[in-house]
């Protein structure tokens, strides 16, 4: 399908790309620091990890493969993918997070399609979205399971291997069976999947790397979380909820479109400090 005479927005957008952890919410709900509690816990419990190099080993996996599930999996870990799911965002303090519909409307009255693109399974998306009544605000979620399907190979159509040093520009990491964020085969996967322009699109993350990849893949691109823009992306915004503030112009549909009608009820505007 092309989008391009679906969406008319005097922005120029036609998609808005989202992260979820952390960019819905924000980082003082707690959930990304018991996230990382949950990945140690699982690789001493279930990967007999000695727990005195665990929290240093995920950190590292972490910064070199995009997840540390994919960091385990490149240095030849073998576990299932739902029971380590699971366990890791099973177990998240997910009453920290609240229903949030001044978000809700925000999203809701923006005329522009509206994509999820996570590493998280889709479980915790759909539980996140969910309680935060968001469930019904994107055309479509891009998680694990969609760029990771069952028995997918680690290498592509096009012959190229999945997270490949040259695509972490160091030749010295093994190679990853799992397709993550902040790796370009990610991004090209969800270009494709939900038919997506990059020229055209605005995606929204807490993580600078994952920015800085989104950039290069030509994509607009806004930090979420922060006042100060890292090296590389376009905006800064220190709440999601800041979105109109920030963007006017994604409310600015042309005028007398035909069979096109967009709600122009304007949202509360709440600044979270994350």
């Amino acid at each position: 399908m092309d989008y391009q005479d679906e969406y008319l927005s005097k922005s120029g957008y036609e998609c808005l790309l989202f992260d979820v952890d952390d960019t819905l919410y924000p980082f003082s709900s707690g959930m990304s620091t018991q996230c990382t509690k949950n990945i140690t816990a699982y690789m001493i419990d279930y990967l007999g990890i000695d727990a005195a190099n665990a929290s240093e080993m995920c950190l590292k996996l972490y910064k070199d493969y995009g997840t540390t599930m994919s960091g385990l999996r490149a240095i030849g870990y073998d576990f299932d993918d739902d029971h380590y799911h699971s366990l890791v965002h099973g177990r998240l303090p997910y009453q920290n997070l609240k229903p949030d519909p001044v978000l809700r409307n925000l999203l809701h009255s923006i005329p522009i399609r509206k994509v999820i693109f996570s590493n998280a399974d889709e479980a915790h998306v759909a539980k996140v979205l969910s309680i935060l009544g968001l469930e019904d605000c994107f055309e479509r979620v891009i998680c694990f399971e969609t760029l990771n399907p069952i028995h997918k190979s680690n290498i592509t159509n096009d012959g190229d291997a999945i997270n490949s040093a040259e695509d972490r520009n160091d030749p010295a990491l093994l190679e990853s069976p799992i397709i993550c964020k902040p790796f370009k085969i990610a991004f090209e996967e969800a270009f494709k999947i939900a038919n997506i322009n990059p020229e055209k699109t605005l995606f929204f993350d807490d993580s600078a790397r994952n920015l800085q990849t989104a950039t290069c893949m030509g994509l607009h691109t806004m930090v979420v979380g922060s006042s100060k823009r890292a090296k590389g992306v376009d905006y800064a915004l220190e709440s999601i909820h800041n979105i109109r503030e920030a963007l006017p112009e994604l409310w600015e549909t042309l005028e007398n479109s035909e069979g096109v009608h967009y709600s122009r009820e304007a949202a509360i505007e709440t600044i979270v400090r994350a």
